[in-house]
């Protein structure tokens, strides 16, 4: 069922102008136009992407960090497991017991003597610095021990703890 309009433009012609659809058309396709041409982003959406972006930058710093924490904390190890070694297989093996302490690189020859420097650049013969890798000594009589624990703090985890073999 068509409705049909009363013809007001005819009777008021200045507050009801007649749009064909000829010019309806070109106006909608003249709008549609102005915003295809018109190719930006809203301050929303760039505040958003640099709200995302700032939570990714402080999420691979925060990472970058634990990353950096876990590669001292297996440089430690190294070092322990290092000069381990070189108490059990070099320095027992061929005087039949432990030193009573770690004077030099030339205490346990057979390792890198940069393995006695911790990654605060204290050695572990250093008397009065917090150095970060401990020899304890026992059961010594006239520098000649029977037993030993090789200690290092750790960032990442607990204390990494050696023990003589013997």
């Amino acid at each position: 069922m068509k409705r049909y309009l009363p013809n007001y433009h005819n009777r008021f012609p200045a507050r009801f102008p007649v749009l064909s659809t000829k010019n309806a058309q070109n106006s909608v396709r003249c709008y549609n136009n102005v915003m295809k041409t018109k190719k930006a982003f809203t301050m929303l959406e760039l505040m958003i992407c640099v709200i995302i972006s700032g939570i990714f930058v402080v999420l691979f710093f925060i990472q970058q960090r634990n990353i950096d924490a876990m590669k001292r904390d297996e440089r430690r190890k190294t070092a322990i497991n290092a000069m381990y070694y070189a108490l059990e297989e070099g320095y027992y093996a061929q005087k039949g017991y432990y030193p009573e302490r770690i004077e030099s690189p030339e205490t346990l020859p057979w390792i890198d003597p940069n393995l006695f420097t911790d990654t605060n650049g204290y050695n572990i013969w250093a008397k009065g610095v917090d150095c970060e890798y401990v020899y304890e000594p026992a059961n010594c009589e006239n520098g000649q021990c029977q037993e030993y624990v090789l200690r290092s703090r750790m960032e990442k985890e607990e204390e990494f703890v050696k023990n003589s073999r013997n």
